[in-house]
């Protein structure tokens, strides 16, 4: 006797039936072709690094054991949730002093430390930002992945992800700044990608917080023939023209003695005080004008006066001040219109600290905090200026701003009711017959 093959196979379906299956499959792979190619810019944290040390690298005296990988190839250097939580002390002293920055006086620019390598994970693909922090689990765009994956996206055919190096930062014209112009490049690099992977669909940049930043800057350095030819739309999400006073009550708070929080590989021995991103993520004039941010009984702080910031903090004695002053504020008070279709989406509704009060002048105490509208990291003035920025330059071919109410600056990429806002703006953008005005 012959085996009997399975229901599904033996059996012949009728011909209108078959017809109707072939339709729906035919839809859904046009609705799925007819999407733009969505690449992903994460925020501040999210990017994974991977490190190698050689022979050059020489651990802290305090911290010998911080050489056991020398020569052992590459290694997760951050995000390392997982391995900082079984031994922080240990551990922590290690990863600190192999990310900070240091400064070649001679390049005039950032470089790793002596005697380490990294590598940003996995660009290009969405899989390349996230942590293994249980805490952290929403803050990188995991689940706006997933409910692109919902709609038809898929990684690696029409979404792409675009992680970077959190320790850098773009540099004002004339400025050496090697690491961001990589990251510039390959950017470029994968929209094109992008673009002809989707039979030349222009693609949507989709960013979240700094890495809005890091877009703008991007786009304003590629020839508007480029941009016109490449760029379909850029959604903003939780991010205004730069900075704000949550950046300078982390600065001041490394003026205490405070010891850091347990695993707080960042905080350690101030390392991300090294970084070039920390004084990108200063507080920009376009936003906060002459308004005081920072208040003590002998002088008050505004967006033009963080030279003056930074040196009260501890920067006094060093070159960082003239850095910030030669490299970063040039980007800064360069923001302007990306002259692409835009949308931006922010939060608003959540106390967000305003100004900071240190009626005493210990600027390592725990200050007042005067809060104000915003995300509770971006204020609403911040975003309201990008609208005046962006929205009022003449070139700039469409604009528009969309305020969630309570909503906070994570919550806009973990929030369900809100993802799918943020999801449906990223479908309006590939739907929209506006482009450029040519």
């Amino acid at each position: 006797m012959e085996p009997q093959l399975p229901l599904i196979m033996s059996q012949r379906l009728p011909l209108p039936l078959l017809a109707c299956l072939f339709a729906v499959s035919s839809l859904a792979h046009e609705a799925t072709s007819a999407l733009h190619p969505v690449v992903l810019v994460p925020a501040y944290s999210c990017g994974n690094l991977d490190a190698r040390l050689t022979d050059k690298y020489r651990p802290p005296a305090a911290f010998p054991w911080c050489a056991a990988r020398r020569g052992k190839g590459w290694f997760r250097l951050w995000e390392n949730h997982t391995a900082v939580e079984l031994d922080p002390n240990k551990l922590v002293p290690c990863y600190a002093d192999q990310l900070r920055l240091v400064y070649d006086h001679v390049a005039g620019d950032y470089r790793n430390a002596p005697g380490v390598q990294t590598r940003v994970v996995a660009f290009g693909s969405t899989r390349g930002f996230g942590s293994d922090d249980p805490a952290k689990k929403n803050m990188c765009m995991e689940k706006l992945v997933k409910a692109l994956e919902g709609v038809g996206y898929i990684d690696g055919e029409n979404l792409f992800g675009a992680p970077y190096d959190l320790r850098y930062a773009a540099a004002a014209p004339g400025q050496a700044s090697r690491a961001f112009s990589e990251f510039i490049s390959s950017l470029a690099r994968l929209v094109e990608h992008a673009s002809g992977r989707n039979g030349g669909k222009p693609a949507i940049l989709v960013s979240h917080s700094l890495g809005g930043l890091h877009i703008n800057e991007f786009l304003n350095q590629k020839p508007l023939p480029w941009r016109r030819k490449y760029v379909k739309h850029f959604v903003m999400l939780s991010t205004g023209v730069g900075g704000g006073p949550v950046v300078l009550q982390f600065l001041a708070s490394a003026v205490g003695s405070s010891p850091p929080p347990p695993g707080d590989v960042l905080s350690f021995a101030n390392t991300s005080r090294s970084f070039a991103s920390t004084l990108a993520a200063l507080p920009s004039p376009k936003a906060y004008g002459h308004a005081p941010l920072v208040v003590t009984r002998a002088k008050n702080f505004s967006a033009f006066d963080m030279p003056e910031f930074l040196a009260a903090v501890g920067f006094s004695g060093s070159d960082v001040v003239a850095r910030y002053v030669m490299r970063a504020l040039p980007v800064t008070l360069n923001f302007r219109a990306p002259l692409v279709p835009m949308t931006s989406v922010a939060g608003v509704g959540v106390p967000t600290a305003r100004r900071l009060v240190f009626w005493n002048g210990d600027l390592g105490a725990q200050p007042q905090v005067v809060y104000g509208d915003g995300d509770g990291t971006v204020n609403l003035e911040n975003v309201l200026a990008l609208g005046t920025v962006v929205g009022k330059d003449p070139d700039q071919p469409y604009f528009k701003s969309v305020f969630v109410p309570n909503t906070t600056h994570m919550g806009i990429i973990s929030d369900d009711w809100v993802l799918k806002r943020v999801v449906s703006e990223i479908l309006e953008a590939s739907r929209a017959t506006h482009h450029y005005n040519i």
